[in-house]
């Protein structure tokens, strides 16, 4: 801010000396300030390169513990922040889909083609046998049940349904639908090519869906910034994605109080190789302020523990830095 008022007061002066007997006078008092401004700049912008890499630097030191590759990035407008390593990786995603696929789904509510309160039949073929994280299945085994739309969503970005989110999948039409809508709201940086049936059927397919941290960020900038959905619908996301009890990932370091909408994604460990472990959200800061992160670990051969303390701590570093940086 004082840099731009600065530049406000020379152009004044450069307006009112412009006249032939004060031009002597308007180069004398002008020429040193413009200079003086510029400098001042220039030494503004320096300081936070250096801060962004010692950020970078540090971050890139946490990541070492995960023995695997760590991609990073960040966001907050009006700032300097820059926490990007391998932002533009192909990590792969997991149930970090079932943020963009959530929205998609609300957003074709808000055109009409769903209701939240419409039941929704979970066929005995949706289903993941023989064993799969949901609740849903869980509390019917058997399937062929109808199931609101509304309760589907929740528990596919508050509990992380893979059912659930298949379900969904399915009424959206399919990856090739859900990658379109995220196209069509300017992210090129995600690509879906099976559900959750297919990723639990080879490990392989995990690679086939990947997620750029820097697009992923892009994506939660939308939904803070300038929402897709209408602000009741937004408002409903972020409260699903804001659990009522800290995880151990991007929120478990930072400091008492301080909320993570978030969506977390994990792969199955196979020989000793956990190919996913990722969070990605919008922290909120004292001032209100939303800073948007995602982080992903892949192919890391650290445990359970030591892969989300790598993320709690890239998160609490981002969240220093951001913070303490206005």
């Amino acid at each position: 801010m004082f840099v731009g008022h600065e530049s406000s007061n020379a152009i004044a002066l450069e307006m009112r000396f412009r006249c032939p007997r004060n031009e002597r006078v308007a180069s004398d008092i002008l020429g040193p300030m413009r200079r003086w401004v510029v400098l001042l700049a220039m030494g503004f912008w320096a300081l936070a390169g250096v801060a962004q890499e010692a950020l970078r630097t540090k971050i890139r030191t946490i990541a070492e513990d995960a023995k695997g590759q760590v991609s990073v990035a960040c966001s907050l407008p009006g700032t300097a922040l820059n926490c990007d390593v391998n932002a533009e990786a192909h990590p792969p995603m997991q149930s970090v889909f079932k943020l963009p696929l959530a929205i998609a789904v609300l957003h074709r509510v808000e055109l009409g083609k769903f209701t939240l309160d419409q039941p929704v039949r979970f066929l005995a073929s949706d289903r993941i046998l023989p064993r799969v994280y949901s609740p849903l299945q869980a509390k019917y085994p058997e399937g062929n049940v109808d199931v609101p739309l509304r309760e589907l969503l929740r528990l596919t970005v508050s509990l992380s349904d893979n059912v659930a989110a298949d379900i969904l999948l399915r009424q959206l039409g399919g990856p090739n639908a859900l990658g379109a809508y995220v196209a069509g709201l300017g992210i090129d940086g995600f690509h879906i090519e099976d559900g959750e049936a297919g990723l639990h059927a080879s490990i392989s397919a995990q690679y086939r869906n990947w997620f750029e941290p820097e697009s992923a960020v892009k994506l939660l900038r939308r939904v803070s910034d300038n929402s897709p959905l209408t602000p009741e619908h937004t408002a409903l996301l972020l409260g699903w994605m804001t659990p009522e009890k800290r995880t151990t990932r991007l929120e478990a370091d930072l400091p008492d109080g301080v909320r993570v909408a978030h969506k977390s994604g994990t792969s199955d460990v196979d020989a000793g190789l956990a190919h996913a472990t990722n969070d990605i959200g919008l922290m909120l800061l004292p001032d209100g302020r939303r800073l948007a992160i995602a982080v992903f670990v892949t192919d890391s051969r650290a445990d359970d523990a030591m892969r989300d303390k790598v993320i709690a701590r890239i998160g609490r570093a981002v969240y220093d830095a951001a913070a303490g940086g206005r």
